[in-house]
């Protein structure tokens, strides 16, 4: 997330990928397989800081504070009060007239955190991933998460559960999206309450350490400490967590030998990957490899072979990235200038002209001439906020 807003002159939106819903904001639904330029709805002229994208909608926070939404809407997820798809961006004021400072996005339902700390969800509440307890099925108005009273500070939304770091360093964690595999993992042990939780729960094992942020997988956690520790916690199917447990139900450090011995500066979470970034600007993948979403060349493809143990191992070309964004399977990075991606490219997400996936990050070549600035990813789609600058890039 970039530190602050970014002033609009010389800039530009592009969309690409996946575009069913209309997620790209370009006013159709058929898929991009390069970056299209975005221009209805103005998303360059309203200083973004922060691109964020669900299972098929978009969501761009704006320097105001305001929103930018399209995209599905069945479940009412982009919050504008009806639940009809919206294939262009459409402004969306902050939940009460209070300024939005952060904002994620699961598979059907948003979060959204205002500068006063509250936060609001909108969206699918068929797994509790809104917070805000039952019987309700989803709403297409933010409501407040009346029962988190402590000043939220980060938020991370999975495919059906979702996260928060307080003010007075606690991580709450509720949807019932991890339940189902847990209660497969532990039988005959009970499910812990933050599995399964319809309204934030404590998420306990925490307490020794400062949590500075969260991520999250499709059924898994991820805490990143001041300190630079990286806890995960969940679903081990891919060895996503680098132990060999099936399950973890409570946060685990990862040894940080195998992070290159430093402390994390960030960390990123795919539905089934992760990726962090060392104090020495050194980047790591682990999980899942069958997409080449490691963007590491020799991890298995889609020949089915057998996965490799959960060891990170640091990707070639990423040291020094800026930024890096996961979708569900595939990445998007911003190194020395240039925008890069690899990974799922089923529907052209990594925006090389192609349907076929890409085992290494490798430069979009259709934005070789503009700088970006911000990036982010959908499930299967991507967005990045652009400079001016070189060559022209590609228009729509």
């Amino acid at each position: 997330m970039a530190a602050g807003s970014l002033a609009s002159e010389g800039l530009r939106f592009f969309a690409w990928g996946a575009n069913s819903h209309g997620q790209l904001g370009q006013g159709h639904r058929q898929d991009r397989v390069e970056p299209g330029q975005v221009e209805e709805g103005d998303p360059a002229g309203r200083a973004l800081r922060r691109l964020a994208g669900g299972g098929g909608h978009s969501v761009l926070l704006t320097g105001a504070g305001q929103l930018l939404v399209c995209g599905q809407n069945h479940r009412g997820q982009l919050g504008l009060g009806h639940t009809r798809e919206v294939t262009t961006f459409h402004l969306c004021p902050g939940p009460g007239g209070q300024a939005v400072e952060q904002v994620a996005c699961g598979w059907d339902f948003t979060l959204l955190l205002t500068d006063r700390g509250t936060l609001y969800s909108c969206g699918s509440n068929a797994f509790g991933q809104l917070g805000v307890g039952r019987p309700l099925a989803d709403s297409a108005e933010p409501l407040q998460i009346q029962s988190l009273s402590e000043r939220v500070v980060g938020l991370a939304a999975g495919l059906r559960h979702a996260l928060a770091v307080t003010g007075s360093g606690h991580v709450f964690q509720w949807g019932t999206g991890l339940a189902a595999q847990a209660k497969r993992a532990l039988c005959p042990n009970p499910v812990p309450a933050h599995l399964n939780a319809w309204e934030p729960c404590l998420v306990p094992g925490l307490d020794h350490v400062a949590p500075r942020g969260v991520a999250a997988g499709a059924y898994h956690c991820v805490c990143l400490t001041a300190g630079g520790d990286v806890f995960l916690w969940g679903s081990n199917k891919h060895k996503q967590l680098c132990v060999s447990l099936p399950f973890l139900p409570l946060p685990r450090c990862v040894d940080r030998a195998l992070l290159g011995g430093g402390p994390a500066t960030a960390v990123w979470s795919g539905w089934t990957h992760l990726v962090a970034r060392t104090d020495s600007g050194r980047v790591f993948s682990w999980g899942r490899a069958d997409y080449g979403q490691l963007g590491r060349p020799g991890d298995p493809s889609e020949t089915g072979r057998s996965q490799p143990a959960g060891v990170p191992a640091e990707v070639d070309g990423l040291a020094g990235a800026t930024e890096i964004a996961c979708g569900s399977e595939h990445n998007l990075a911003i190194v020395g200038g240039r925008l890069l991606s690899w990974g799922w490219n089923e529907h052209g997400m990594c925006g090389n002209g192609t349907e076929v996936n890409v085992s290494q990050p490798q430069p979009i070549p259709a934005l070789r001439g503009a700088g970006p600035l911000l990036i982010g990813c959908g499930a299967g789609h991507s967005m990045a906020l652009c400079e001016r600058r070189g060559a022209p890039a590609g228009r729509p």
